[in-house]
């Protein structure tokens, strides 16, 4: 599931088409006018045609004879893509898909911590001690993201289960935006102990501990968001 922002003219225009799919500047079931878009971006009908390809793997556009190219309904776009989570988020904090995440981190995460407790090996706690001492000296938003994805990927890691392993595509990617409001404000709690717990828990080889760890995480986690995105409009973050 590639991310194709930034890479040259092509991804440009990947980008700036799902985005606007996505927040419905183009509308479900709406044809595509490919000569417009030509025009618009100034690129030849071929970077036009590729990008509408990638996209049509993603499930958000496909062709036929006589209608063209147009929007598919959102029931056939592939929602666990790394792009299109990102996109749903692009600009704004889009409440239901972080709602979404948050139900989908309760069902995954406790679980994992619970495996990774049993499971776990020299390696896997390393990892996480490393993340967890990358978050304690991380300086700024980016710093802070990227320690906490390590966390939570090097939690998932410690389950030895393939398919859980998999499951940070979803995890990963929009964990990765939701921290990006939350560690972009100054009103969140300090997550290091929270994580700190759940650590000690799974190096101490008890699953109950560290279910009940993580989940004193998800719903610090929880709170913290809902201040960032149920503040007034208008309102600055102190």
């Amino acid at each position: 599931m590639t991310n194709y922002s930034g890479r040259g003219l092509h991804g440009q225009v990947v980008e700036e088409i799902g985005r606007r799919i996505l927040d419905g500047r183009i509308a479900e079931s709406a044809t595509i006018d490919i000569t417009a878009l030509e025009a618009e971006f100034g690129v030849s009908l071929t970077v036009v045609r590729e990008a509408l390809r990638v996209l049509g793997a993603k499930g958000l556009v496909d062709a036929r004879q006589k209608r063209g190219t147009f929007v598919r309904p959102r029931d056939s776009w592939n929602l666990l893509d790394a792009d299109i989570i990102r996109w749903q988020l692009a600009g704004r904090a889009n409440q239901t898909f972080l709602d979404d995440l948050a139900e989908v981190r309760l069902v995954i995460e406790p679980s994992a911590a619970r495996l990774a407790a049993s499971r776990h090996g020299t390696d896997d706690l390393r990892a996480l001690r490393a993340a967890l001492a990358d978050m304690g000296t991380a300086t700024g938003p980016d710093a802070a993201v990227a320690a906490d994805l390590r966390f939570h990927r090097a939690l998932l890691a410690a389950t030895h289960n393939e398919l859980l392993r998999r499951m940070e595509v979803v995890l990963a990617t929009g964990l990765a935006e939701r921290d990006r409001l939350v560690h972009g404000a100054e009103r969140a709690d300090d997550p290091l102990p929270s994580h700190a717990a759940v650590v000690d828990a799974v190096a101490a080889g008890d699953p109950d501990a560290a279910e009940a760890a993580m989940r004193r995480l998800l719903d610090q986690a929880g709170a913290d968001l809902h201040r960032v995105t149920h503040q007034p409009q208008g309102e600055d973050v102190q």
